[in-house]
Formats: C-alpha cells, structure tokens, sequence
C-alpha cells in the first residue's frame, strides 16, 4: 500500500464521516472498539471449521469474510487518521524489527515467539 493510497483512503473515509456528522462518535476509543468488534465478527466466520474447510472456503463465505476484513480495515485506518499515526510507516518499521527478532535461520518452521529461542 502506497502513502499516496493510504491517504486518498483516510481522506475519503473522513469526508464520508464528516458528511453525516459521525466525526463526534469517532474517538480514538470508539474506533478501536468497532475494530475489536468487527475482528470477533472475521472469527465468526471462521469459528468451528477445520484448518481445511478454513482454507476452502465457498464464494459466498469468502465474500463475507472479505467485507469483514474490509471493514477492520476501514476502522484501522480512521483510528490511524485520529491518532495522527503514520501507518504504513509504522507497518514498514514494524516488518523491519521482525527481520530482526525473526531471523530465517533462526525461526524457519517453527510458530515460537521471539524471546522463546534459544
């Protein structure tokens, strides 16, 4: 994701906000309590379902499943917006210091935390 998209994006979603006067319900706490909920919402639709049937999802599922990221993400970016955050420069840090923490040599096949290597 470019900054120049990220942008336009926050742009946009705070023009849709300000046009039906929704800034006031959108704190910095409001947001990240959609963006919670709507991420128990993605479980949802995964809860219950083998690793395989979670792999294999049919169209419609997926679809859903994809409106439910798009709207976690839609939370993400007005709470970054709120808060002033540069996101994608965060992100870009964030996989910087994982590189870090997670050597290849080092982690490759196994899900162990960090500070759980040797």
């Amino acid at each position: 994701m470019s900054n120049a998209y990220f942008d336009e994006l926050s742009a946009r979603l705070a023009d849709f906000a300000r046009r039906r006067d929704w800034e006031q319900f959108h704190s910095a706490k409001n947001l990240s309590m959609a963006l919670s909920v709507e991420a128990a919402e993605l479980l949802e639709h995964f809860q219950w379902l083998t690793e395989k049937q979670s792999a294999e999802l049919e169209d419609k599922k997926k679809e859903d499943v994809a409106f439910e990221m798009a709207d976690i993400f839609i939370y993400l970016v007005r709470l970054a917006t709120q808060l002033d955050i540069d996101l994608p420069a965060y992100v870009d840090e964030k996989i910087r210091r994982n590189e870090e923490r997670y050597p290849e040599e080092r982690v490759k096949g196994s899900a162990r935390k960090y500070n759980e290597y040797d």
